[in-house]
């Protein structure tokens, strides 16, 4: 194989990480390509959430790293949702037993996630290039050339483009991402668990919370730390409410007493529904993964798990292509055929966690507030409540 033309993966997110590591297993050669220094720096939490599925995923394709995660991460076991400040519902999980193998979920911040899968592409042999800008990518019927803004030039069988929303290898393609933005943003503020003081495993939703001037909040765990989401409302200024000075006027009321060297980081998203219109090119050399090739909010934590089933994905069709022309259009086809299928379910399903969250009606605010009133004698409303933001919970998977 070491005479074989490289996969050439643009991006060292997880989503590349892990698409290396999956051409690896198919004993394929890597090189990596990656903007950013060796030395970067990734502020805040960002994708915290890795899903079981995701877990078993990586397990299967690099033993070990499934439960590599699950060790660096932590398992949540109570839920709780609150409406106006009243609790509508609550479940204590009992902890996981790791002799039953890996968890429902682990959470971790994403740069720890990174370093976990950057260890495992270098005992897995990949090439990664850091402070390699990626400038062109130019497909033809038998391959890939990718310059970097060095001016160096690189060769390769195919490119799998996991640079993210501004993606270039996107760009190169004549590939666009359509879709919406909904109007209004999420802060979310990052804090360092209290040294000395036992880590809260409590993941708690509140609706319309009294101490947020009625503004939706989130409270999730991760290992070390602890992430706090709370929604706009009309009127919200992002340059306002998630300035250092704001956030520490407000953040107390939520999550009590905040010395400032607790935060770790502040930033503010928008619900994002945009899907690239193709996932391949014309000659069936490049393919997009992640948010190279789709934007989901958040909730239901879809984007970097369904990055993950990309990549797999993508190393799959690239090793069946090599067998010939044929088969290599008839596998990268498939595959985006497939991915963009997958992406139109996740896109639906956070549709629907957005209309939870920002009802676009009086009926639909109302609904609300009848599950939580009825929630202490009808326990499903309250289960509606605690399951509703993330979206329908079949797409998940995908």
């Amino acid at each position: 194989m070491a005479d074989e033309a490289p996969v050439i993966v643009v991006g060292a997110g997880p989503v590349g990480l892990f698409a290396a590591l999956a051409l690896r297993a198919h004993r394929l050669p890597v090189v990596l390509l990656e903007a950013d220094p060796a030395s970067r720096h990734r502020t805040g939490s960002r994708a915290l959430y890795v899903h079981g599925k995701s877990l078993a995923l990586l397990e299967s394709t690099s033993e070990g790293l499934g439960a590599e995660l699950a060790s660096r991460g932590v398992l949540w076991n109570v839920r709780r949702t609150l409406y106006r400040g009243r609790e509508v519902y609550a479940r204590e999980f009992p902890p996981h037993d790791r002799s039953r193998g890996l968890p429902p979920f682990t959470s971790l911040r994403q740069s720890e996630t990174e370093r976990v899968l950057l260890d495992a592409c270098a005992k897995a042999g990949v090439d990664v290039r850091w402070s390699h800008p990626v400038s062109e990518v130019v497909a033809h019927s038998d391959g890939v050339t990718v310059a970097t803004d060095d001016g160096q030039t690189w060769s390769g069988s195919h490119v799998v483009g996991a640079d993210g929303a501004r993606s270039t290898v996107r760009k190169c393609t004549g590939t666009t991402l359509d879709g919406s933005a909904a109007e209004g943003f999420h802060v979310v503020v990052d804090v360092a668990d209290e040294p000395g003081t036992p880590p809260s495993l409590e993941r708690v939703m509140h609706y319309e919370h009294p101490a947020a001037e009625g503004r939706g909040v989130l409270v999730v765990p991760y290992a070390k730390g602890f992430q706090v989401d709370v929604q706009s409302r009309a009127g919200d200024s992002p340059e306002v409410i998630a300035s250092p000075q704001e956030v520490l006027r407000w953040l107390p009321a939520l999550i009590g007493p905040t010395p400032v060297e607790r935060v770790t980081a502040i930033s503010v998203y928008r619900f994002l529904q945009l899907i690239a219109d193709d996932f391949t090119d014309p000659h069936r050399r490049v393919l997009l993964v992640g948010e190279a090739a789709h934007l989901f909010p958040p909730f239901g934590a879809r984007g970097m798990n369904s990055g993950f089933v990309d990549a797999h994905a993508a190393a799959d069709a690239i090793a069946a292509g090599r067998r010939s022309p044929a088969a290599n259009s008839d596998a990268v086809t498939g595959f985006a055929t497939a991915r963009r299928a997958a992406a139109e379910v996740n896109s639906a399903a956070a549709g629907a966690a957005l209309r939870h969250l920002r009802p676009p009606s009086t009926a639909a605010r109302l609904r609300r507030r009848a599950a939580a009133s009825l929630a202490p004698v009808v326990p499903r409303f309250g289960e509606w409540l605690e399951h509703a933001p993330y979206g329908p919970r079949a797409a998940m998977g995908h």
